[in-house]
């Protein structure tokens, strides 16, 4: 499921300025300190998959703010979370349909990416922005995935692999490309999904768990951590850490939101998601912690890593 999660700040809060379409910051207003119980979220989540295996991976979409103290992008990096996360997921930085540069994002990344690789996956209707896309992000020391008006819900494997290369990828920072394949609707089985992904070059490719509510055992998953020319390759897990999904195995259906208590706020665009009170317990019980838990589920089938996506619920949750 593509999420696309942009802080942009009215007219207003620009102390009157002409808005600019390529800068997009977010309205300072966090209550209760919604921020930081993300990052805190992030950090836990981190600690518990560490713990159970060192090398595993993380790496929250979006949300880059959440690096710096309180989110606070004029303040020092938090080095807390810093250390809890091995890369950086973002959508849409220089390319949303057309070129549109988000500039307030981009200087935010800059003062990160010699921390932590960025991953950027772009979006163009057509393609001859494509080798745009590539260049503008490795300029700036970005890896990046572009994609078309037909893979806007990314459940196509693009035919050339960007930067393809013979490298074991053993590390994140290692990585020269990657690929965005978490909706599996094209495929007919499992079978036919895992030989597709088999088949490409790919240094890291994101995924789902689950397969039409089926989840991939680690055989299915060590079968496709080599690529197609032998060498060794990541395969990361999506999870949704900010957001009730109605489809996944933990939701019962007398749930609404308020009932229960943490599902606070209707996702607008995606009927089937339910904002969350996410430093709930009975919600983090649900993602991390236990041995039934979505990130014990991720590790249990062999996954490298796992992809934390609705990071900025923290803005989206408190804010109109």
């Amino acid at each position: 499921m593509k999420k696309i999660l942009l802080l942009v700040v009215g007219l207003s809060l620009i102390l009157g300025l002409t808005c600019n379409s390529s800068v997009k910051k977010p309205i300072e207003k966090s209550p209760n300190n919604a921020a930081e119980k993300m990052q805190n979220f992030v950090i836990k989540i981190s600690k518990f998959a560490k713990k159970n295996n060192p090398n595993f991976i993380i790496i929250p979409q979006n949300g880059e703010e959440l690096a710096f103290t309180k989110a606070d992008v004029s303040k020092k990096i938090n080095e807390n979370y810093l250390k809890a996360i091995d890369g950086f997921g973002i959508e849409e930085l220089f390319y949303n349909e057309t070129y549109k540069p988000n500039e307030y994002r981009i200087e935010n990344l800059r003062k990160l990416k010699n921390q932590k690789p960025v991953f950027v996956s772009e979006y163009v209707t057509d393609d001859k922005l494509i080798p745009e896309t590539i260049e503008k992000n490795s300029t700036e020391g970005f890896i990046s995935f572009a994609r078309n008006k037909d893979n806007y819900h990314y459940s196509i494997i693009p035919s050339k692999v960007n930067n393809e290369n013979q490298d074991n990828i053993e590390k994140l920072n290692q990585a020269k490309n990657f690929l965005y394949l978490i909706n599996n609707s094209n495929y007919s089985s499992k079978k036919e999904f895992l030989t597709a992904i088999a088949n490409t070059n790919y240094d890291v490719v994101f995924i789902d768990l689950f397969f039409n509510k089926a989840p991939f055992s680690s055989e299915e998953i060590k079968s496709i951590q080599t690529k197609a020319n032998g060498s060794k390759r990541l395969i990361i897990a999506y999870m949704n850490i900010g957001a009730a999904e109605k489809y996944r195995y933990y939701w019962r259906k007398h749930w609404t939101i308020n009932d229960p208590s943490w599902l606070k706020k209707k996702y607008d665009g995606y009927e089937n998601e339910v904002w969350v009170e996410y430093w709930n317990e009975e919600w983090q019980d649900i993602i991390y912690g236990n041995d039934d838990s979505y990130t014990r589920k991720i590790i249990d089938a062999g996954f490298d890593g796992v992809y934390l996506d609705n990071v900025e619920a923290y803005y989206f949750l408190t804010n109109d």
